[in-house]
Order: structure tokens, then sequence, then C-alpha cells
């Protein structure tokens, strides 16, 4: 994953990650702004896993987003 990407489109992705992770707020997508690590901290909040499980969670739906086009 290029976190410069994710970064970059994030104003275009927003609405994805929502359909992904639903349990995130509005609140928390605007601090999150596109940071990766800021990304899988809040999947592993606001879902109660372990770090890495968000992380890979965070990782392959990042790929099938870029996959997919």
């Amino acid at each position: 994953m290029n976190r410069n990407q994710l970064e970059g489109t994030w104003k275009e992705i927003r609405g994805r990650v929502r359909e992904q992770w639903g349990r995130l707020t509005d609140d928390d997508l605007d601090v999150i702004d596109g940071k990766f690590d800021q990304l899988v901290g809040t999947v592993q909040n606001r879902y109660g896993i372990a770090k890495e499980e968000a992380e890979r969670s965070v990782r392959e739906w990042w790929h099938r987003l870029t996959v997919e086009g």
C-alpha cells in the first residue's frame, strides 16, 4: 500500500471507508484524514480488535479497492 495514495484520494474514498467500517463516524473520518496509521487505530478501537488484525483488514480493503479501480 502506498500511504501517500490513501492520503491523496481521501476525499474520494471516505464513503467507501464508511461502507467497509460502518461504525466509524464522520468525526472519525475527519480525524483520520487519509492517514493510514490513524485509520488502523480507529478501526482497532471501534471494533475492539488487535492492531495486527485492524492493519490486515485495512491493507486487504485497500488492495481490493485499488485492484477494482
